[in-house]
């Protein structure tokens, strides 16, 4: 039989793990053939249809998840036209739920797999043109075509997580991806309702020693970036030290990418994680929201003061940088209490504030407790929340703004300490910023990176003027043209070095071209800034003060 597997994906950099992931265990079968059609969701669907269409396949599969569940729908209902006597099945966690609706609404789907795929796949394989025999398919969702009954044979979960073949081994792993994911947990201990893994216990572990051997087997392959797919990559603090000591092998080959929880920090990791590298760890915190009541209703483990005590101390870190996530419409999680929070984790330094709206997931405590909690989501992918009790669709829409503004700002190495500042220095700039960029329409709107700089300069002139000037260092800092508004009192012509000065950093060499900006009110004090002549870059090298 031949297997076409649609492997579409959000953008070129990412790729699911499901594919290799499931035909690592198949690896040799010769009754089994495979093809691969990849696309991502931007793409025209017409030639993904023809491709795919060419191979002529007695099975398509694909996983889905929320991002590329609606167009891989109408990529999937045009082969199931052209190939009615196809079988079309799929996975992934859009079919953690009741999946009756689903395959009754969808009929050009013959059949889901819900839960772990990697040893349901391959029995379901030995009896694919054979419905009789799929009733003893761990996970496998079904209408029985003799009767039209709904078939649900729970949910597949892996024996043995550490026998599985690593998914390395396929010949459809994304070596050509700039990062790879790394999965040496799977489950999680915490029970975060509004998570497709809260709850999913035990937690199922590698050992070290196969870690190791699959993360020689990378760098060989010169991949420099890993992402652990682990929920919580510090639930057992003895096990995150070890691994940490592995990773720390790694360097400067690898950078690791994982999500730690700010209120399990135990003092030996925390030593450890300021003597490690710079540069070996990318770190996530997930935080969710500063309020109690709002994680207790999220049935989230970890106290809020040992998680903000954590938090602050991993944003300290010079060696590394943490991002914070916050959700709104969590319950209970109001617009004002975000608005707090977000400037909360700006006072904390955080390396990026990452704000999301609530995704209702199928499967999850959160979808069965949703009229409970008072929660509106849409039906449809990506399940958003779309009103709570205590926040409104006008005040979500708010949020999904500030993201925005965060995006293009904090976010934004060249702009985010200005940004920062302005935050803290009043508690109504985001208020009053995010309104101005409602009304002059750009939030909404793409800006490139010196568009942003005109923007915040030009609003700060107006309405904040002493930070007028430090919009125009980071200006010159992020290599923008000197021509332009926001660099209007730098002088360019005939700059010579004073007398004296205080280097910032870099090294003044004879050759460099100097730019003064003079201080307010004082032409004889200010900031200089060196550039090379002689090379593209158009950051300066040089930058001292007066």
């Amino acid at each position: 039989m031949k297997i076409l597997w649609i492997d579409l994906s959000s953008s070129y950099a990412h790729a699911s793990l499901a594919l290799p992931a499931l035909h690592a265990q198949v690896t040799g079968r010769d009754d089994v053939q495979w093809a691969v059609v990849s696309a991502t969701i931007n793409e025209c669907l017409g030639p993904v249809v023809e491709e795919a269409y060419a191979h002529r396949p007695d099975v398509v599969a694909a996983t889905a998840w929320l991002f590329n569940h609606e167009p891989l729908l109408h990529l999937l209902v045009r082969l199931k036209a052209l190939m009615p006597s196809c079988l079309v099945v799929l996975g992934g966690p859009e079919f953690l739920g009741d999946n009756a609706d689903y395959l009754r609404s969808h009929p050009f789907v013959d059949a889901l797999f819900r839960g772990e795929g990697e040893e349901s796949f391959p029995r379901w394989l030995t009896c694919w043109d054979r419905p009789a025999a799929w009733g003893d398919i761990a996970g496998l969702c079904y209408i029985d075509r003799a009767t039209g009954r709904y078939v649900d044979n729970g949910t597949a979960r892996v024996g043995r997580f550490d026998a599985l073949v690593p998914p390395e081994e396929s010949r459809f792993f994304p070596w050509g991806k700039p990062f790879v994911q790394l999965e040496t947990t799977r489950g999680c201990f915490n029970t975060c309702a509004f998570c497709v893994s809260g709850g999913e216990k035990p937690v199922r572990v590698l050992g070290l020693e196969a870690i190791r051997q699959r993360l020689d087997v990378i760098r060989a392959h010169g991949i420099r970036q890993v992402r652990l797919l682990d929920r919580t990559f510090n639930y057992n603090p003895l096990r995150a030290r070890a691994l940490l000591e592995l990773f720390r092998t790694y360097h400067p080959d690898i950078r690791f990418h994982l999500e730690l929880h700010p209120a399990l920090l135990t003092a030996e990791l925390r030593q450890l994680l300021r003597e490690l590298p710079a540069g070996l760890l990318h770190l996530e915190a997930g935080i969710q929201s500063l309020h109690e009541e709002v994680l207790q209703a999220c049935s989230r483990r970890g106290g809020l003061t040992e998680a903000l005590e954590g938090l602050r101390y991993l944003c300290s870190l010079p060696n590394m940088e943490t991002h914070a996530d916050l959700i709104a419409g969590l319950p209970l999680y109001t617009l004002p209490q975000l608005f707090d929070d977000v400037r909360t984790l700006a006072a904390y330094r955080a390396g990026e504030i990452q704000l999301e709206s609530l995704k209702v997931l199928p499967g999850t405590e959160m979808r069965r407790r949703a009229a409970e909690l008072g929660i509106c989501y849409s039906p449809y992918p990506p399940y958003e929340v779309l009103q709570t009790r205590e926040i409104t669709a006008a005040e979500l829409q708010t949020a999904r703004r500030l993201s925005r503004l965060f995006d293009a700002y904090y976010n934004t190495a060249a702009w985010q300490e200005v940004t920062r500042q302005l935050i803290l220095h009043d508690a109504c700039f985001l208020h009053r910023f995010l309104e101005h960029l409602i009304q002059a329409r750009l939030i909404d709107q793409p800006m490139s990176l010196e568009k942003r700089g005109l923007v915040l300069y030009a609003y700060c002139k107006q309405v904040y003027p002493t930070f007028a000037r430090a919009v125009s260092i980071a200006w010159i800092e992020a290599g923008m043209s000197l021509k332009k508004l926001p660099a209007e009192r730098v002088r360019t012509k005939h700059q010579t070095p004073p007398a004296g000065w205080t280097v910032l950093y870099g090294t003044y060499k004879p050759g460099l071209r100097l730019c003064f900006l003079p201080d307010e009110g004082d032409l004889e004090h200010g900031q200089w800034f060196g550039f090379e002549s002689e090379i593209q870059k158009t950051a300066p090298v040089f930058r001292a003060v007066t």
